[in-house]
């Protein structure tokens, strides 16, 4: 099976390391990536349509311009739902306590990461969600 891995992040230079990372994950994935996570809802909108279903992992920066990650999960839970087997994965360069608390009571986030994520951190998520 082809784990749909979707990383929102508006840094290019986070979005290059983080796909790289993926792909060098010996899973087999299918990399879905948006600069802004208004562009992402899209995104998911899109694979719904085309019968692709839900992506099955997303990595989410939260301090984005427009849209930033927690508004964007709220609108994701409100549009499509969340499911259970989806799993959030919070990214973050700077470390905000009140972030990670609200992340660690949010039943929608599966961890939180520090950017830049390394091969290992992402080793670490794609295992602990094999499908």
């Amino acid at each position: 099976m082809i784990a749909k891995v979707l990383i929102i992040d508006d840094d290019m230079v986070s979005q290059f390391a983080t796909r790289y990372s993926v792909e060098q994950n010996e899973m087999s994935t299918a990399i879905y990536v948006c600069d802004s996570a208004e562009e992402a809802l899209i995104q998911i909108s899109n694979l719904k349509k085309n019968g692709e279903g839900f992506p099955d992992i997303i990595l989410l920066d939260l301090v984005m311009p427009g849209m930033g990650g927690w508004e964007f999960i709220e609108k994701l839970q409100k549009k499509f739902g969340i499911p259970k087997e989806t799993k959030i994965f919070v990214l973050s360069a700077f470390t905000n306590s009140m972030d990670r608390k609200k992340a660690k009571d949010n039943l929608s986030i599966a961890g939180f990461y520090d950017k830049p994520l390394t091969r290992n951190m992402v080793d670490s998520i794609l295992t602990s969600c094999v499908l």
